[in-house]
């Protein structure tokens, strides 16, 4: 029953002009899914009052409730057709009254982990895009039909939702951004292998794959799927999950698919994570266990730079180092970043490795073979550290799939079983092989994932792969250029 519903809901948004691609689908049903899911919620815990003599207080008025103006019913509990808005009215109503009421919920709100406070932002961040009040009524009657009330309901929604965030990356523009291979994310948690008590956290969240993965893999008792206490719950829910998300929709996303994952009011600040300064950052504000995948390509400001000891424009390497910021001693990191991060022979990177194998035990690197990530233009590595030790030795593993990876192939649980398994011992195999980090030249500090098990092969990159190198190298010389005119 979801699942269709899910696909008239997107049927509805295709015939409208305001929405263009799978982006805006998720988008505005985010918004729809979040006030649904609210009152859901708020209903329950009405009920639950009601049942030990209590009075519930509701966060959202009668007069915003969902059951007042996007699903009234009658007497008879059926939708009350007679008495709810459509057309111009509904269109009226939710862009001059009821987005702004939600948005206000910001100032209203105690402090910024609470739910009123989300609610502020989500609405402060997202616009209603439906042009048609009657598509707009069409939509709202078919997110009414679904349910959050048990746990297999709530369940189903999370893998719908998350099918949508996939599709996203098929959609163009930046979807892609959004969306981790799952069976990558599990295959990072398996080996980080994160506990009930630890704070985990995501400086570049996207649609928070990582948090809801992780959260299932502790809901589930982790490894050893150990029974859950109520006190754990109460942790997972209020005390283990931290992110911080800059772009807009990815962050109304982010708390949408942790609230359908079942953490009530998420740990989600919309900033802009590189804006913070690394010498700002004190051990209260360090966490456990860090799993993220932060974009590359991209480019900081030379103000955004001087935030970090080592300064680059790549923000992957800016967020490398912010991150190992964030940990704490002891902490165990599990971080997605492109293959040349290994070989690059700037400053930055010589720079950045010289500072993970000192200061960080680098013990796995994980390669990824090409299309890992559809539509990235790159190959990407894995890295796994712990903070505080120096590397002694590095065990690699190449993922070797033995397919094409693409859009109707993509990569799955079955072929990162023997990268978990063999990564327990650090096994060698055909495909893993371990290097001493005192090996490891000094001056360059190239850390390339060469198999010695695979010959002497020659690996020719894609002209793509070199172009984006090319370009990286650029900006670099672009950015010393920059400097010293500023000397002269």
């Amino acid at each position: 029953m979801f699942e269709q519903a899910f696909k008239n809901i997107d049927d509805i948004f295709h015939k409208d002009a305001g929405c263009s691609s799978e982006l805006d689908y998720t988008e505005q049903s985010s918004w729809m899914l979040f006030l649904k899911y609210l009152d859901d919620l708020e209903g329950e815990k009405a009920l639950a009052a009601q049942l030990m003599g209590e009075k519930y207080q509701y966060i959202i008025d009668d007069a915003h409730r969902w059951g007042t103006w996007a699903a009234p019913k009658d007497a008879a509990g059926n939708f009350d057709h007679n008495n709810a808005l459509t057309g111009d009215d509904l269109m009226d109503y939710v862009d001059s009254e009821l987005f702004p009421y939600l948005k206000g919920f910001k100032q209203r709100a105690e402090s910024p982990d609470t739910i009123e406070y989300k609610i502020g932002e989500i609405f402060g961040e997202i616009k209603n895009k439906i042009q048609s009040g009657y598509s707009l009524r069409d939509a709202l009657e078919k997110v009414d039909e679904l349910r959050f009330r048990s746990q297999a309901e709530k369940y189903e929604l999370s893998h719908l939702y998350e099918t949508k965030i996939k599709n996203m990356g098929n959609a163009g523009r930046n979807g892609g951004e959004y969306y981790t291979p799952r069976p990558l994310i599990r295959a990072m948690i398996d080996v980080v292998k994160p506990q009930i008590g630890e704070t985990i956290y995501d400086g570049a969240a996207g649609s928070a794959g990582f948090l809801c993965e992780a959260y299932d893999y502790l809901r589930q008792g982790g490894r050893d799927k150990k029974p859950l206490s109520t006190n754990d719950l109460k942790t997972l829910q209020e005390r283990t999950f931290y992110a911080k998300e800059k772009k807009s929709l990815a962050y109304v996303i982010a708390i949408m698919n942790m609230i359908l994952h079942g953490i009530e009011a998420p740990n989600v600040i919309h900033t802009n994570t590189l804006g913070q300064n690394l010498q700002d950052i004190q051990p209260s504000n360090q966490h456990d266990v860090i799993l993220a995948n932060p974009p590359f390509g991209g480019k900081e400001r030379p103000e955004v730079q001087q935030n970090f000891p080592i300064k680059t424009a790549e923000t992957a390497f800016l967020f490398l180092q912010h991150f190992i910021k964030m940990l704490k001693p002891g902490g165990r990191a599990a971080i997605v970043i492109k293959n040349t991060f290994l070989s690059n022979g700037d400053n930055a990177a010589v720079a950045l490795r010289k500072d993970l194998l000192e200061n960080c035990n680098l013990h796995t690197v994980l390669d990824c073979p090409a299309k890992t990530f559809l539509g990235a233009g790159v190959k990407t590595v894995v890295l796994f550290f712990t903070k505080g030790e120096p590397t002694q030795k590095i065990w690699f593993y190449q993922l070797d799939v033995g397919r094409s990876l693409g859009k109707t192939n993509p990569l799955n649980d079955n072929d990162l079983a023997e990268f978990v398994e063999l990564q327990k011992t650090f096994a060698d195999s055909d495909n893993s092989w371990s290097v001493d980090a005192a090996a490891i030249d000094a001056g360059s500090y190239d850390l390339s994932a060469r198999n010695p098990n695979s010959g002497e092969s020659v690996e020719h990159r894609s002209p793509q792969d070199i172009m984006i190198e090319i370009a990286d190298l650029d900006a670099e010389s672009a950015d010393v250029l920059a400097k010293i005119r500023t000397m002269l």
